[in-house]
């Protein structure tokens, strides 16, 4: 089964071809000459200045090096993904810096987006082939914990595309880490917990799942069976998301390699809503595992391939 799913997404790859007029994107894949795009995800590991170790030594206030901003740039130009969800970048500076590396190299994004959360260091950021229609910055999510009311750490970005015709809203989310030092929550599994809930309240109740396309992107910090995931995925038995399993060339599903602990686990997602699913048919996914990937951060890169259905879809769409 494997096989078929990479060779579904080699042939739609071969098929499509990108025209672009005045920043609008034309996709053509197959006979029906419809819209395709690629999404991936992907935290690329402190894209930001900060103190750390380099060539043995510890060094303050350096840029993430240069042998690892090089292999970040192979990899977006081996995937060759429409837009990227990203995790873990710094300034502004930082992400036009990648922008124009890339553009240098005969990659053009030319559309890019940082989000602006409570964390000061770490950010979430877009890039994509494709001008989104609107944006937003949601910092207003919040939550009670053990006795005061917190923020979600590095909010959530929400941005509106129109490919084909067709809406669809894409959520950058990056939930906090397993990194504390709150005694009664140990793992910050209460407030990642906490941070899927309310991200998730209010996505369903702004953007129905059945009647709004969207796709929720990005490192959840947690595995396929916990209480993060499954509050971004379900709510009383109804379905908000949809899991999708890729895997790497070898069957495997990991994500995240945790150097202190020598753990593999799987913590970053691409989750379709069921209206974003009636839109769009899915055509292929993978987990990266190209070596350069494991020089460039410690986890992988999740892409999809997704194709517009014949006209007959569900109704609904984000209002302005």
């Amino acid at each position: 089964m494997k096989s078929v799913v990479y060779l579904s997404s080699f042939l739609v790859r071969f098929l499509l071809v990108f025209a672009f007029t005045g920043g609008s994107p034309l996709l053509l894949g197959g006979s029906d000459n419809a819209p395709a795009f690629r999404l991936a995800t992907w935290n690329i590991y402190d894209y930001l200045t900060r103190d750390r170790m380099v060539e043995g030594m510890w060094t303050f206030q350096y840029p993430k090096p240069e042998e690892e901003k090089t292999a970040v740039r192979a990899i977006i130009h081996k995937i060759d993904a429409d837009v990227w969800a990203l995790q873990e970048f710094g300034e502004w500076g930082d992400l036009r810096e990648l922008q124009r590396d890339l553009q240098r190299e005969g990659l053009d994004y030319p559309f890019v987006y940082l989000m602006e959360g409570l964390d000061p260091v770490r950010r979430t950021a877009v890039m994509s082939r494709f001008e989104a229609v609107k944006v937003r910055a949601v910092t207003d999510l919040d939550f009670p914990y053990f006795g005061e009311r917190i923020g979600v750490k590095r909010g959530l970005h929400e941005l509106h595309f129109e490919i084909g015709g067709e809406r669809w809203i894409l959520f950058n989310l990056h939930l906090k880490s397993r990194l504390t030092d709150e005694r009664e929550d140990p793992r910050s599994e209460v407030r990642r917990t906490s941070e899927a809930r309310v991200i998730r309240d209010y996505i369903r109740h702004t953007y129905p799942p059945d009647e709004v396309a969207f796709v929720i992107a990005g490192d959840v910090n947690d595995t396929a069976g916990s209480a993060p995931l499954r509050r971004l995925t379900q709510v009383s038995g109804r379905t908000i998301t949809r899991r999708l399993d890729a895997e790497d060339s070898r069957g495997q599903r990991w994500t995240h390699r945790f150097r202190r602990e020598d753990a593999y686990t799987r913590v970053d997602y691409i989750l379709p809503s069921p209206a974003f699913e009636l839109r769009w048919e899915l055509m292929g996914m993978a987990i990266d595992d190209d070596p350069r990937v494991l020089i460039a951060s410690d986890h992988r890169p999740v892409w999809t391939d997704w194709r517009l259905r014949p006209a007959t879809l569900a109704k609904g769409q984000p209002e302005e």
